[in-house]
């Protein structure tokens, strides 16, 4: 469905002089960079799969995207989405291919949504009983029939994305990018939004990209994970494999009941690394390998109310991944 074979994009930018005389001289000779925002990255997505694009600002996931989405050309290498070239912007692709961009509009700010879907429904040929049915599908399990004649100023944020992901799947596209979708959205949206995707996805089996900052995006919607470092595929895998890989030791969390006096760190260090401990609770960061060992000799020495055993969290391995050099992607 998408293949994306080393490809790479450079920008020419205006590097910024310092100081008041910099600026004077900017307005007469600039002086201009290469800023490579993607290099030789290369992966697949099937059909039916999520796949999460993660990384810093600046990392190159939105560069990817708009590269798959036929809005930029790369500088080199090649990718086939559909069978088609995307920045050839053959209509057939488009008419296949959907972009969302939590940051960017498409609709009219002044209008009533149901009246943008009527003029989309023209631009993409929409049969009439078809686009009833996906217009009363989408609107019912998003939740917004009652606001679709409401201007979109008038909406909130969280409606007004709703309205978005209408407007991008009418046409029943069978590839989907997802530009940080649930950005700036309350709990609740951002819920209703990973709610809606994955159900979208098991009924209509679109390869979708996601991008997002938000970690529960990426672990309530994707299985596999590209993490980009400035502009480099450094890892390919599932969730399952960041962790096992990058992820050594597990948290084990111990609440204490009738301690008589605080627990030393010296008397936990055989354990493990010590995060925390006194009369009340103990922390400790523990080898995979010894988990049982540390937890059975905890339950033999102290008196534990309550005794947890848990991975570090995704996203705090994922930045480390983000900030180590010579990462490599998974086998």
């Amino acid at each position: 469905m998408i293949e994306a074979d080393r490809l790479c994009k450079t920008f020419l930018v205006h590097r910024k002089r310092p100081g008041l005389w910099g600026s004077i001289r900017s307005l007469v000779r600039r002086e201009r960079m290469e800023k490579r925002a993607v290099r030789d990255v290369s992966f697949r997505v099937e059909e039916g799969e999520i796949v999460g694009l993660v990384g810093a600002n600046g990392a190159g996931k939105t560069t990817i995207v708009k590269m798959l989405a036929g809005v930029i050309h790369p500088t080199s290498g090649e990718a086939r989405v559909l069978g088609f070239r995307p920045w050839e912007r053959d209509n057939r692709f488009r008419r296949q291919i959907a972009l969302i961009m939590g940051q960017k509009a498409q609709l009219w700010w002044d209008l009533p949504a149901a009246d943008c879907f009527l003029l989309l429904k023209e631009i993409f040929r929409i049969p009439e009983d078809l686009y009833r049915e996906r217009l009363d599908y989408l609107s019912g399990v998003l939740d917004v029939r009652e606001e679709l004649h409401i201007q979109l100023r008038r909406l909130s944020l969280g409606e007004r994305m709703k309205m978005e992901l209408i407007a991008a799947l009418l046409h029943g596209p069978r590839v989907v990018y997802l530009d940080e979708p649930t950005i700036g959205l309350d709990l609740t949206s951002q819920r209703a939004i990973r709610d809606f995707i994955l159900g979208y996805r098991e009924e209509h089996r679109p390869a979708m990209i996601l991008t997002s900052h938000y970690m529960e995006d990426i672990e309530r919607l994707c299985r596999r994970i590209l993490i980009l470092r400035e502009g480099e595929l450094v890892f390919d895998g599932s969730l399952a494999q960041v962790v096992e890989r990058y992820a050594d030791h597990k948290i084990v969390t111990a609440h204490l009941r009738g301690q008589n006096g605080p627990v030393t760190a010296g008397e936990l260090a055989p354990f493990g690394h010590v995060d925390h401990c006194d009369a009340s609770m103990i922390r400790l960061r523990v080898p995979r390998g010894r988990v049982a060992e540390a937890a059975a000799e905890l339950l033999r020495r102290y008196p534990i109310a309550d005794l947890a055993i848990e991975e570090v969290e995704v996203g705090a391995i994922i930045e480390r991944i983000q900030r180590a050099k010579g990462a490599t992607r998974a086998p």
